[in-house]
């Protein structure tokens, strides 16, 4: 089974200036490939990667600074520009920018990496180009080296190996039958059907009120300076830190789930259309005016979504799903957070609060989130026994009260929880 280990570089003053010169050098082809695919796109024609990879060829003859750098990172880069293009389309993938984009090039031959360890805490590995890097070994390899990725995070360069460990997923689960059903939220980051939660978090009030600070000191400085890089490590350093402990609950909380559950229900959540901003809605009445449309309240709620990582969460427990056995899946949000798991009426007005659930039919009370978790579980347990062809799974439209319509979808529930701006995300 594949999987991957990283480890933090300790790289000379010449490797460093070497690494940064090749991820320039694989952002610059990344942006030329791409410009070129849009050039031919225009002219109603189309050139793939073979035509791009004979053209680099010739270009590492003109160019020195492109000769400097180990070719199967360049052809790399051309064939992940390939697969993005092929999988998003070419006017959709991104330009690689020096700024947002920190520098990164791959070594796709595993084989032709050479790892030896130094003693307990190092390692080193001879790469081409760069020669014998040394890393801290936090844990071992365990398994077959198929290539390498070299990244650097702030002011520290990192080594990412993909491992084949030659484990295989177990036939069954530990604890067949088993299942819980996975309800995210603002306030509390996951909620399962047996009524546990598990939550965190990331930014504390002070840490939030000093980022604040941060990002005031880096607006007051001059585009191009020195002091305007400092400033803006400082606020990138405490950025990372939130970032860290969020992917560190996500992991603790997969491994919690994944085995302790044979299957594991989501609920098939667009993160990216639910944290879009509003359209502005001009005045009639007054030439380039705009009236309120709630801008202000709904970014405090786009924030709070993203401060949680949901998608995280998500991947998380399925890479570690791997390992037990689990089965993953998502079904449709619709009137889950709307519809009572005893008697399955749906009602919007059960939803008392953003905590509580009062079924206005049956009398049957509980956590909000709860009854929520408990309505994807059932969803996840019928997707196989009912499918239903041109339905996604777990789409089934509940019974409703007598004489009421069904409400609308409502995917997100999250009333009352808009909370301020968080500098952090």
């Amino acid at each position: 089974m594949l999987t991957g280990r990283k480890y933090r570089l300790d790289l000379t003053p010449g490797q460093d200036d070497l690494a940064e010169r090749i991820g320039g050098a694989c952002r610059s082809v990344w942006n030329t490939g791409l410009e070129q695919r849009r050039i031919y796109r225009r002219r109603g024609g189309w050139i793939g990667y073979h035509d791009q990879a004979r053209q680099l060829v010739e270009a590492k003859g003109e160019f020195e600074w492109l000769a400097e750098v180990p070719g199967h990172c360049l052809q790399q880069t051309l064939i992940d520009l390939d697969q993005a293009c092929a999988e998003h389309g070419t006017w959709k993938v991104r330009w690689k920018s020096k700024v947002n984009n920190p520098p990164s090039f791959r070594f796709p031959e595993g084989g032709k990496i050479a790892i030896e360890r130094l003693n307990r805490r190092w390692a080193r590995a001879k790469l081409p180009k760069l020669g014998w890097v040394r890393f801290r070994i936090t844990r071992p390899l365990g398994g077959t080296v198929k290539n390498a990725t070299v990244s650097r995070d702030g002011k520290h360069w990192y080594i990412s190996f993909l491992v084949e460990d030659g484990i295989t997923p177990p036939v069954r689960h530990a604890h067949p039958g088993s299942g819980v059903g996975i309800d995210r939220g603002v306030v509390k980051v996951v909620t399962r059907s047996d009524g546990r939660f598990h939550h965190q978090v990331f930014a504390r009030d002070r840490e939030v009120e000093h980022a604040k600070k941060l990002q005031r000191d880096f607006a007051r400085t001059t585009k191009g300076s020195a002091r305007r890089k400092r400033a803006a490590g400082r606020v990138a350093d405490l950025a990372r830190k939130v970032r860290r402990r969020r992917e560190d609950f996500a992991a603790k909380t997969a491994h919690s789930l994944a085995i302790g559950f044979e299957l594991v229900v989501f609920e098939a959540l667009a993160t990216k259309n639910m944290t879009a901003g509003v359209e502005p809605r001009p005045d009639p009445e007054r030439s380039g005016a705009f009236l309120l449309n709630g801008a202000a309240s709904k970014s405090g709620l786009n924030r709070s979504i993203l401060d949680k990582g949901w998608h995280r969460i998500e991947v998380a427990i399925r890479s570690k799903a791997r390992y037990t056995g689990t089965r993953v899946i998502t079904v449709s949000p619709a009137y889950t957070s709307q519809t009572c798991n005893v008697c399955t009426v749906v009602d919007r007005k059960s939803r008392k609060s953003q905590a509580v659930f009062w079924c206005t039919s049956c009398g049957h009370t509980e956590d909000a989130d709860v009854n929520a978790a408990k309505n994807i579980l059932t969803a996840g347990r019928a997707e196989p026994a009912q499918p239903r062809p041109g339905v996604r799974a777990g789409a089934r439209k509940p019974r409703t009260r007598v004489g009421r319509k069904a409400p609308p979808s409502n995917s997100h529930r999250a009333d009352g929880a808009r909370t301020g701006r968080n500098p952090l995300i």
